[in-house]
């Protein structure tokens, strides 16, 4: 298991030589480091790198450096698998019974058709295992094609969006999947799959809403300017113009000179 703190300072004292390229694995950047370590541009991007690892989430830091250990481990699957696929009840199982009921009391079972198979859905999480996020984000969209609705595969897509670091396609499925019925909000704040998506500073006000998109204030609220002057003379008496303004003033939608104008231009006219 590689430390982010051991990164850190190899990256701020050793770093000019690539030192902590080669802690990290990354064979190729380091030897880029060592053959070009004369160059003054390479001592300040050790120098950001260090405090870029410093400043790295813990959590974020084993998903892009830790994936091999622990998957040697045991822990990787375990901890990072997203899947939210809860078991369903099992069906009855209809048998006939040998003695044939009394004709008023027998109910007709109806079967109901088996749902359409979706195997995009099982080859995301195969790809999800093997660390091919952008594979596993691809076949997961497939799977919303035959099912749109299905809550684990939402979930599933934010997950996957959070660790290749594309939090506003992340915070959407998340959001829809809530929408749909997700419930477990406590594995929304544990899962280590969301690590990135917690450290956002959009998750905060998410979380405040009930894991869900918060609503835009847009002060405007997509008013243009025809729209205003539509709605201003749609009232033909001056007064009830004037008032109207003055509403739109009210809850936000002019600023003080935007409603200074128009109440100019409705005098004027």
């Amino acid at each position: 298991m590689r430390d982010k703190n051991v990164a850190g300072i190899l990256a701020l004292f050793l770093g000019w030589v690539g030192i902590h390229r080669f802690y990290l694995g990354q064979v190729g950047l380091g030897i880029l480091y060592a053959v070009f370590f004369w160059f003054p541009l390479f001592w300040l991007i050790a120098l950001i790198d260090a405090i870029v690892l410093f400043s790295m989430n813990k959590e974020v830091f084993d998903v892009k450096y830790n994936k091999e250990a622990l998957q040697r481990q045991g822990g990787y699957q375990r901890g990072f698998q997203p899947e939210y696929n809860p078991r369903p009840a099992a069906k009855p199982d209809f048998e006939r019974s040998n003695q044939r009921p009394h004709k008023s009391t027998e109910v007709p079972v109806q079967r109901v058709p088996s749902n359409r198979p979706n195997p995009h859905k099982q080859a995301g999480l195969e790809k999800f295992k093997d660390y091919d996020y952008a594979g596993a984000i691809e076949d997961f969209k497939k799977s919303l094609e035959i099912a749109p609705q299905d809550i684990a595969t939402h979930f599933n897509l934010a997950c996957s969006y959070a660790l290749v670091e594309d939090k506003a396609n992340s915070f959407a499925h998340l959001d829809k999947a809530v929408q749909l019925g997700f419930k477990d909000f406590h594995k929304i704040k544990e899962h280590h799959a969301l690590a990135y998506l917690r450290i956002q500073p959009e998750f905060e006000p998410f979380e405040r809403n009930g894991f869900r998109t918060p609503p835009t204030t847009d002060s405007k609220q997509g008013m243009d300017a025809k729209g205003m002057d539509e709605l201003l003379s749609s009232q033909p008496d001056l007064l009830e113009r004037l008032s109207q303004l003055a509403k739109l003033r009210e809850h936000g939608l002019l600023t003080e000179q935007e409603f200074e104008a128009e109440r100019q231009k409705i005098i004027s006219g």
